[in-house]
């Protein structure tokens, strides 16, 4: 049996993203924007987005990354009240990022300076690290880089909390397709669950059949680009 019982009806994931004034909560870096998406069978099918006030001013080059100024953020909302929103937004749907070591670190710091500690969290599935282990050939494993490499279409500006959010689901979306591909016979039809991602995101990636106890699948080399 490959899926946890869990995985048995269609979940509902939430892909998280942050923008932020720096690289982690650690070294005094605070969020600026967030988004939520959420995705359900392949389809989008909700979103929540907003700007968040930290009172941290963002530097001079992370204002030209993402286009989030100083003046826009004083008319945003507390930090605190976003992050209230959207985790009473996202529930208990399981989390989704691309690098998520990094959202997972601000929606951690956030959510407990909201009020809302967490603990160790939640664990997150990760695009990143699922990216590097079904597309091993594709030769970058950044966001806008693996999308273009997937013929997957951006709406949007890159470095903003929504079209990261949404182009990430695209890629989890493409990445559920894959992984129900090559294991098409074994799974019978089971969705593609959070659980089974994150046992591939940990697995090396020449021991994914042993990851979902599947022996015989197929190798990494034989994989294939989607056509945009």
């Amino acid at each position: 049996m490959i899926a946890d019982s869990a995985e048995k009806s269609v979940e509902t994931l939430a892909v998280i993203d942050f923008e932020t004034t720096g690289m982690g909560p650690q070294q005094g870096a605070r969020a600026t924007e967030i988004a939520a998406v959420l995705l359900r069978g392949g389809e989008v099918v909700g979103h929540y987005q907003s700007l968040m006030r930290s009172d941290v001013r963002v530097p001079p080059f992370i204002e030209r990354l993402t286009g989030i100024s100083n003046a826009m953020l004083a008319q945003a909302p507390p930090a605190e009240d976003v992050m209230r929103e959207v985790l009473d937004f996202v529930g208990d749907c399981p989390l989704v990022a691309h690098n998520a070591a990094f959202d997972r670190g601000f929606w951690l710091a956030e959510a407990a300076r909201a009020g809302r500690p967490l603990g160790e969290g939640p664990g997150f599935a990760c695009t990143l690290l699922l990216s590097r282990r079904l597309f091993d050939q594709a030769p970058s494993h950044r966001l806008s880089d693996i999308a273009g490499w997937l013929g997957l279409a951006r709406d949007g500006r890159a470095h903003r909390a929504l079209s990261d959010a949404t182009l990430t689901a695209h890629l989890l979306a493409r990445l559920q397709d894959e992984v129900a591909r090559r294991f098409e016979d074994r799974l019978d039809g089971t969705p593609v669950g959070h659980a089974t991602l994150c046992r591939l995101q940990r697995a090396p990636r020449q021991r994914l059949d042993q990851a979902l106890g599947v022996p015989g699948m197929v190798g990494v080399g034989t994989l294939s680009r989607r056509a945009g």
